[in-house]
């Protein structure tokens, strides 16, 4: 076996499992540190298997494999499905805490939450509808990643609305309250009261609500300076994005690498066998090299050679698991250039077929002619030399083989009574063998070709080749110039015109910045007439990528929009919580630049379930806000009490999902191209986000939904100061 991705990929699968497993145990952590009980820990936690068990059961209905998109879901979804369970048990322990009867209270906690979480999980669904739109690789690759988090968020929804109040029911304490059967409803009612106003005492004592609750204060109280200082943080957030690295995929990794041995035209096989198998010995001279196929010739099986030509030697590379690839290919480097008999060899990372694209950065040159176009490409190579961060350039035209050109003379030949097409037919058939039909034996069809004897081998005996004419038998050369040059392999058309490709591998994890160098000495380079040049390849890709995950982003928050509009009745409201998806960005960018992670699709990925999960946490709070207001309670009542009642709440389901991504984001286990930067965007996300909904939502919502109430309280302000002015005109 010379190349097999299997074990890669198994021990990618294992890693992500590993790493999920820690996040889900880190979750598990974080709620029994809250909750400080072990039964509610459980009750809670009996939602990450559930949610993941009905994931699986949808993805075989699916028809989707449990592969690297699919798993890292599942793995960042571990975090998110304990969210909507946090908020029902954590209401269900506040009402039982209240000495509320033990089913009573299970049935209003949930109840009093169930619209405000069913909400935030459709929100959060919603917004990977979009990446069903998505074209190209990244839809392709992704739709399984989007279908995997959302079934498994439905599910956890439905868990926590049917079995986990059930469990509540079974495994929870009831109020000691249920114990004093003899006293009188009024009793009940006053125990009730009383029992509620010392819980509430209580909670305000705790250390969460003593450091919040003068934040809210504050705040509340000077909503324009929070405003500003809110707008301070976005801008710092958009002074970040010229930062930023910019990538298309990432480096898929793997235990494969090729070397591309490049020799003069017309080297023979024998000198081009010697000089591989000294670049050979280099190879396996490295500790963790396990093998080493050399592939000599044109294109064979794709999956084995890659990128051969006429003139080159790729070499494929295999390595151990725990070999370390970058180590090995610096030292194999370090033995290439010290060498200069083995001709133009280069080592490009990554041999193995990867997910994103081409890999490289392509310039097509157009021609109306070959002699533009062979122009346009030398020069776009020598202009292209000094950019930085160009491990490798080639083009289609440098693959180049000895060739006879046979030049027709047409004035010769019509004395003769011969065409230019007759004598390349003449030629051809004289040449190669040719086909006289198929023979069908036992239903088998077999073609039959006649082969010449004594075919021409030599440019004199080509020269010499018999052409029948009316005048009698002549020799080629009579007729035609025959001359050897070296020729392209092939040269390709596009709507009528020539067309070649110079393609730049880059050697860089900032892609965006490469790109940008390649296009500003492109702009440079002044081509031939009749020639013009464009740049595709993963550029192009990353470019169409963002774009449209751009767009699907902005999809995203006006279906959120449109989600909340239909939840609260209301315009106004939604926006307050739209306020609360750009500060998620300053923590995501952040987060990017101190960990020196590439803005790539995974990390966009990531900025999209942002949209969902952030406003998830000011969806469950201005609920509540919102249902005590219907109980007759002031707006700043209602904002005080709902605020410090969901802190608990919104810090469990940010640091459950914070800690469940954790082991992700550090890469433990040294996998994840796909789900690392992913968990990197929503963990800072995230951090910035929570902190920033607690303190600006509710001022934002007092500053829209109070000014009825801000009228009232100025009123008896604005007649007792009339009535001073009047008492002191009297006097």
């Amino acid at each position: 076996v010379v190349f097999d991705q299997g074990p890669f990929v198994e021990k990618q699968l294992e890693n992500l499992t590993i790493e999920g497993s820690l996040g889900l145990t880190f979750a598990i952590l974080i709620i029994l540190v809250f909750l400080g009980s072990i039964r509610s820990t459980l009750v809670t936690a009996i939602s990450i298997p559930t949610s993941l068990l009905i994931t699986f059961a949808g993805l075989l209905v699916s028809d989707y494999s449990l592969n690297l998109f699919t798993l890292s879901a599942l793995t960042i979804a571990v975090g998110r499905v304990v969210d909507d369970s946090i908020v029902v048990i954590e209401n269900i322990n506040r009402h039982l805490s209240y000495g509320e009867e033990k089913k009573s209270a299970i049935i209003e906690a949930v109840k009093e939450v169930a619209g405000a979480i069913t909400s935030a999980t459709i929100t959060t669904v919603a917004v990977f509808l979009p990446v069903a739109l998505v074209g190209g690789v990244v839809g392709e690759l992704f739709r399984p990643f989007s279908l995997s988090f959302t079934i498994a968020l439905l599910a956890s929804l439905i868990v926590s609305l049917t079995i986990v109040p059930v469990l509540a029911y079974w495994f929870l304490k009831g109020p000691k309250l249920e114990a004093a059967g003899a006293l009188n409803p009024e009793q009940v009612a006053a125990q009730l009261e009383t029992a509620r106003e010392q819980e509430e005492q209580k909670e305000k004592r705790s250390w969460l609500q003593r450091g919040y609750i003068p934040i809210l204060k504050t705040t509340q109280a000077h909503p324009v300076v929070t405003l500003i200082a809110a707008a301070g943080v976005l801008g710092f957030t958009f002074s970040l994005v010229p930062q930023l690295k910019t990538d298309f995929i990432g480096d898929f990794g793997g235990d494969t690498f090729s070397v591309r041995q490049e020799l003069p035209a017309g080297t023979t096989f024998e000198q081009r066998d010697e000089a591989a198998q000294i670049v050979e010995q280099l190879i396996l001279e490295q500790e963790g090299v396990e093998t080493v196929l050399a592939t000599f010739g044109g294109q064979a099986d794709g999956r084995v050679n890659f990128g051969g030509n006429a003139n080159a030697t790729t070499i494929q590379v295999s390595l151990a698991e725990d070999a370390d690839s970058e180590a090995v290919q610096a030292a194999i480097q370090e033995g290439i250039d010290a060498r200069t008999d083995i001709g133009e060899t280069t080592i490009s990372a990554g041999g193995g077929p990867g997910v994103g694209g081409s890999g490289t950065i392509d310039i097509k040159i157009t021609g109306t002619s070959d002699e533009a176009l062979f122009a346009a490409v030398d020069r776009v190579r020598s202009g292209m030399a000094g950019v930085a961060n160009i491990s490798e350039i080639t083009s289609s035209l440098s693959e180049q083989q000895r060739t006879l050109k046979i030049s027709v003379d047409r004035e010769k030949a019509a004395e003769y009574g011969l065409t230019e097409i007759q004598v390349s037919g003449l030629v051809s058939t004289t040449l190669r063998p040719s086909s006289i039909g198929d023979v069908n034996i036992e239903n088998e069809a077999t073609p039959i070709f006649i082969v010449q004897e004594n075919t021409p081998a030599t440019v004199e005996e080509i020269e010499q080749i018999q052409i029948p004419t009316r005048q009698g038998v002549i020799e080629l050369q009579e007729v035609a110039t025959i001359s050897e040059v070296q020729a392209p392999v092939s040269i390709t058309s596009e709507k009528g015109e020539r067309v070649a490709t110079v393609a730049l591998t880059p050697d860089s994890d900032d892609l965006g910045a490469v790109t940008r160098d390649v296009t500003a000495q492109l702009e440079k380079i002044e081509l031939p007439i009749g020639a013009t040049a464009t740049i595709g390849g993963v550029s192009a890709e990353q470019a169409e990528s963002f774009q449209q995950l751009g767009l699907a982003l902005l999809a995203a928050v006006a279906i959120v929009y449109l989600v909340m509009v239909a939840t609260f009745s209301s315009l106004i409201q939604p926006l307050v919580l739209l306020i609360s998806i750009p500060f998620a960005a300053t923590g995501a960018l952040g987060l990017l630049l101190l960990t020196d992670t590439p803005l790539g699709v995974p990390a966009l990925i990531g900025m999209l379930l942002l949209v969902g999960v952030v406003v998830t946490n000011a969806i469950v709070l201005i609920d509540l806000i919102n249902q005590y207001r219907k109980q007759g309670k002031s707006i700043q009542q209602s904002i005080m009490d709902g605020s410090r009642q969901r802190l608990r709440p919104i810090l469990m389901t940010a640091l459950a999902t914070i800690f469940a991504l954790s082991p992700l984001a550090f890469g433990i286990t040294g996998g994840g191209f796909i789900s690392q930067p992913l968990a990197i965007v929503v963990i800072g996300g995230l951090v910035s986000s929570t902190v920033l909904t607690l303190i600006i939502v509710p001022v934002l919502y007092w500053l829209i939904e109070g000014r009825k109430e801000r009228k009232e309280l100025k009123g008896p302000k604005q007649k007792g100061r009339k009535a001073r002015r009047l008492a002191q005109a009297a006097r």
